[in-house]
């Protein structure tokens, strides 16, 4: 027989957590597949990771960090160290239950609620899922029933995304080392120095993961017997070198109200629309601006590393690496090379490329990214399964957190922006003031009816689209938010300068007494 509660969460990182934190009247059960708290930052961090924001804007509204003004980037082992001083502050680690996989899900409400226009309680009363859990100790599957499932597995980590080859063209015919940075992230600074170190090193990828990778390659081969780290490049992104550009804080550019008031939102009616037609070459000159100061400061014509499209849209679609400061200069030295290629496949002594050209190498790292739908995918049952993306690939979440078409469950963490904790969290506040019933959600039609919109402004924003990021309307999205919990969507204390002209953080969503 299945152990009943309330409310389940799967997942134990930063989502997890919040999750947990704001829900912890219902003492949730929270199943963490490892024996750690801090998901990503735990198991897929180097040692050279590093936070891509400053601490101030990745901090909880009620626990701010000791040392909140630091203007250095914390390192992961700072983050993980924030993480459980919080978990242990307000008493969450007691809900966590550690190496517990969820292996499957079961749906066992009743079917013909999941068709109705209106969406009921979150809290019936009664058992609308179970969840299969398997812990390392046992084979035996124990199962839990729950009136309500917070699913916190996340976009990143655990799933790797492996490229297609040709037939017989695949790592089985290397003589090398392949693997995944999912699988580089498990060793040891000695371990991935001993790795590296005088070996031909070439990096698929050319996302922050892949750009620290390869500083520490780089690292790893200093002196005249290191070998060359080459990077594959197949999509440019913008790089930033730090958080100002021409001597202004970057926030100034897209993180304040005046900044976002020149970028499509939902539900803006006729006359913003208008206007933000009109104000549209004052946004392509702020992203020209920056354009202009990433060029000159960087060496990206030199490499051929210039992207072709806007900063902005880079920026829209939450891929903004910030640089490690060594990696132009150990480019310089020659420890990092870079060819651009949009196919390649293995041959027995490295790969080949659809130029003809090909590179000799000792170890392959594949930093292509990680695959939550799939992840996703292997545990929600059917029919619900189907439900998780629309036919643009992007999951339809209701302000972030609720798909209309699945009952009873709520997602958070898979819908970015530029502070993903503190997205995590307000969206966990709403949560939990709807488990309470101190607001109703709107019938199913209008809340995919919102979630079009938003969908709708992401495509039009960005061609990378599909990765469900709100960057450009996030002060918007958090207005939406507060206003449906019954709050003041101005969070400023009343300064319009500051409300217009000072970036949003966590600290401004704090609870409302």
């Amino acid at each position: 027989m299945a152990i009943h509660s309330k409310i389940g969460i799967i997942g134990g990182g930063i989502s997890g957590i919040a999750a947990a934190k704001q829900l912890s009247k219902h003492e949730p059960v929270v199943f963490e597949s490892t024996d750690s708290i801090g998901g990503v930052w735990k198991h897929c961090s180097y040692k050279s990771t590093k936070l891509q924001t400053p601490r101030c804007d990745y901090e909880f509204s009620d626990f701010p960090w000791t040392q909140r003004d630091n203007t250095s980037f914390p390192s992961y082992q700072e983050i993980l160290d924030y993480l459980y001083s919080y978990a242990t502050y307000f008493d969450v680690l007691k809900f966590v239950r550690f190496n517990s996989k969820v292996v499957e899900i079961r749906f066992v409400g009743d079917r013909t609620e999941t068709t109705s226009e209106e969406y009921g309680s979150l809290l019936p009363g009664k058992p609308v899922w179970e969840v299969g859990v398997q812990t390392s100790q046992s084979e035996i599957i124990q199962w839990y029933a729950f009136e309500f499932l917070v699913i916190c597995t996340g976009k990143y980590g655990d799933v790797p995304a492996i490229p297609k080859f040709p037939h017989n063209k695949g790592p089985e015919i290397f003589h090398g080392k392949v693997m995944h940075t999912l699988d580089y992230c498990k060793l040891n600074e000695d371990e991935s120095t001993q790795l590296l170190k005088g070996k031909k090193v070439v990096i698929f990828g050319y996302k922050k993961s892949a750009i620290d990778l390869a500083v520490e390659c780089a690292e790893a081969n200093q002196g005249p017997d290191g070998q060359t780290c080459t990077m594959v490049v197949r999509t440019l992104h913008w790089t930033v070198p730090h958080y100002s550009v021409w001597g202004l804080p970057f926030y100034m550019f897209y993180s304040t109200r005046a900044s976002q008031f020149l970028h499509e939102r939902p539900n803006q009616g006729l006359f913003r629309t208008v206007l933000c037609h009109m104000l549209s070459p004052m946004r392509r000159a702020m992203s020209k601006i920056i354009e202009s100061y990433l060029t000159s400061k960087l060496p990206l014509e030199k490499y051929g590393l210039k992207p072709d499209h806007p900063f902005e849209e880079d920026y829209a679609s939450c891929q903004m690496a910030i640089l490690p400061e060594q990696f132009f200069p150990e480019a310089d030295k020659g420890k990092i090379a870079f060819k651009r290629a949009s196919k390649w496949w293995f041959t027995e002594e490295g790969v080949e490329f659809e130029d003809g050209t090909k590179l000799d190498a000792d170890i392959v790292i594949l930093a292509t990214g990680f695959d939550g739908k799939k992840k996703l995918k292997a545990i929600i049952p059917d029919p619900f399964r189907s439900l998780l993306e629309f036919p643009s690939n992007m999951m339809p979440l209701y302000r972030g957190t609720i798909n209309p078409m699945i009952p009873n469950m709520a997602f958070v963490g898979y819908i970015e922006s530029v502070s993903n904790l503190h997205t995590a969290e307000i969206r966990c506040k709403w949560l939990s003031r709807l488990v309470d019933e101190q607001f109703k959600l709107p019938s199913v039609e209008n809340m995919l009816g919102q979630t079009t919109k938003e969908m709708e402004i992401m495509r039009r924003t960005t061609r990378f689209y599909k990765r469900s990021c709100i960057s450009t309307f996030s002060i918007n999205h958090s207005d939406e938010i507060c206003e449906e919990m019954g709050w003041s969507s101005w969070r400023k204390k009343n300064n319009w300068f500051a409300e217009a002209f000072s970036p949003y953080n966590s600290q401004d969503y704090e609870e409302e007494k």
